[in-house]
């Protein structure tokens, strides 16, 4: 094994930990039946909060559902969006291009109070308010952008010198794309796809403004729970909340590889 290899072993593992690390309270939480300070552990442990958020009397399996199917749609509908955009932005220069850039960043740089609150009153009239088909439209706003940015630099990477290879053999445009960039595109738009959907999961002010407390995700009951006075129920909420992070974190640092072909977002090629 060479030494690149094991450095970059090595910070897996540093980067492992400092994910793991934070969440070994959450979990004796969790898990604590009796917790009492100054006690480093929990005296008795107990599945009461497991079984108090898998009961059939709350909403968790509703929150969980409804922050699933809005997070996959968000995802597809922002690297559809996104695949476009990026290709343009990365693959070709144009006047302006700059600016282009800024106004796909703009609904991020603004404050998400500030730019939903007029939505909101759009989403009213229109009739889209406390429905889930508002609240996945309103996650758009800060998914798309990052969707753009990130495939933006997944094309400027790419030369082109393989797709021109294949038109001058007789590929049509839609063959080259299909047989060529796109192959080349796959890792960085999955990276795209898994960032887009962590974001749309992790939404808390957007959904409660447009869902109005009709569309109940994840979020929201942790957030409820957080300002309670039960520590076991918040730490359980706070393990669902985090298991799609940390397998976007999995299967990113798949695709993010300095060695990647593809040189991911701008992490290099091979030399």
């Amino acid at each position: 094994m060479n030494v690149g290899k094991k450095r970059h072993n090595v910070w897996l593992v540093l980067a492992a930990l400092v994910v793991v690390v934070p969440f070994v309270p959450l979990v004796l939480w969790a898990f604590a039946g009796e917790w009492r300070f100054p006690e480093l552990l929990p005296t008795e442990f107990s599945l009461r909060g497991w079984e108090e958020v898998f009961s059939g009397g709350n909403r968790v399996p509703e929150a969980v559902m409804n922050s699933l199917i809005i997070g996959a749609a968000a995802t597809a509908a922002s690297v559809a969006v996104g695949l476009p955009a990026g290709m343009a932005m990365g693959g070709y220069e144009f006047r302006f291009k700059g600016a282009v850039i800024f106004l796909i960043l703009l609904p991020i740089l603004v404050p998400p109070l500030a730019s939903t609150m007029g939505i909101h009153l759009t989403f009213i009239r229109l009739g889209l308010s406390d429905t889930v088909f508002g609240v996945f439209l309103v996650h758009l706003i800060p998914t798309v952008p990052y969707t753009a940015i990130i495939l933006t630099s997944v094309f400027a990477d790419m030369t082109g010198e393989m797709e021109e290879a294949a038109r001058s053999l007789g590929a049509s445009p839609w063959q080259a794309f299909r047989h060529i960039t796109l192959p080349q595109a796959v890792p960085g738009i999955a990276v795209a796809a898994l960032f887009a959907f962590l974001v749309s999961w992790s939404q808390y002010i957007l959904t409660v403004l447009i869902g109005g407390g009709s569309v109940i995700t994840l979020p929201m009951l942790l957030f409820s729970a957080a300002s309670g006075n039960d520590p076991v129920i918040t730490s359980v909420l706070a393990i669902l909340f985090a298991l799609p992070a940390l397998v976007v974190l999995v299967v990113a640092l798949r695709f993010l590889k300095g060695d990647d072909e593809s040189g991911v977002i701008g992490l290099g090629k091979p030399s």
